[in-house]
């Protein structure tokens, strides 16, 4: 049986509490909770809530509804990320296995290439870079992805060292007169030291490399996996301080409440949302719009 969305549970609440007391905020806050807004974000969500209605005597649904909007849109965040003509561009994806970093790579890839004029195709300046040398199926699908997208793909073997393959695409990007470089990276969490200490040695090469300002490090996070997600932008951000989000799987979610979370704990901005398999199914994250959607508007 299909988990209900949090826009489902708010209309359940609303036909199932026939006045609005202290119990409905009680059940508000379990399905904040249940809906992955997190423990002590939903409580003081709610609270704040209640005395906002209980102090201008707010009872209607619609009324409701619209100041929980306006406070969750407070919380949560979005950044517009631009490649810079004529320089050296570096988006480091990271992320755990699983969560769509490769094809996430690809959609951003597509999402450029021939939007602007100075990164359309291979020869224009957009770059993938196969940084997760551990995983050789990992290299086969960028490559793969440059294939279908005619974009050039620098990679090395399976197993070499994935600072040298971001050197040598930052170093092909510069060489061209500058570019996007999109840089897929590994994310072995259940070996976090290690995992950190490498990306550690890919951040310094690749800030080294991409002009100023011009160097982003964006996190991959499955919108599915609630609290996890949040957890594992915790981990990444306390290695190489985050810049942005990706959110996948975005259409799927029965939740969805993780970029309040994450904006909220973590100050952390969300720039793309990936709704599909295919190249197209990406777009630019719009707050608005997501809690509308969160809340069933």
């Amino acid at each position: 049986m299909a988990k209900l969305s949090f826009a489902q549970k708010i209309k359940s609440l609303f036909s199932s509490h026939t006045s609005i007391s202290s119990e409905f905020f009680e059940d508000l806050t379990d399905a904040l909770i249940e809906g992955d807004v997190g423990v002590k974000t939903s409580f003081e969500l709610t609270e704040k809530l209640e005395a906002i209605c209980r102090e201008e005597k707010i009872s209607e649904q619609e009324k409701i509804i619209e100041r929980l909007s306006i406070m969750l849109a407070e919380y949560v965040k979005s950044v517009e990320l631009k490649p810079e003509p004529g320089k050296t561009n570096i988006w480091m994806l990271l992320g755990v296995n699983g969560v769509g970093k490769t094809t996430s790579a690809a959609k951003i890839a597509a999402f450029f290439d021939g939007k602007d004029e100075n990164f359309a195709g291979d020869s224009k300046g957009i770059i993938l870079a196969a940084a997760d040398t551990f995983r050789a199926a990992a290299i086969d699908q960028l490559m793969m992805h440059g294939k279908n997208l005619d974009i050039r793909v620098v990679h090395h073997q399976n197993g070499s060292d994935p600072s040298a393959v971001v050197f040598d695409a930052a170093s092909a990007a510069k060489a061209q007169g500058g570019g996007l470089v999109i840089t897929d990276t590994a994310g072995r969490l259940h070996n976090k030291d290690n995992l950190v200490r490498e990306l550690q040695k890919i951040d310094r090469i690749a800030s080294s490399k991409a002009d100023s300002g011009c160097y982003k490090k964006i996190l991959v996070v499955d919108a599915t996996t609630g609290q996890n997600a949040l957890r594992q932008a915790e981990v990444f951000n306390e290695a190489v301080k985050l810049d942005a989000i990706v959110l996948t799987k975005y259409d799927s979610t029965a939740k969805g409440g993780v970029a309040v979370s994450i904006g909220k704990e973590l100050g952390l901005p969300v720039a793309f949302v990936c709704t599909g398999e295919k190249y197209k199914d990406i777009s630019l994250f719009d707050v608005q719009e997501y809690v509308h959607s969160f809340l069933g508007e």
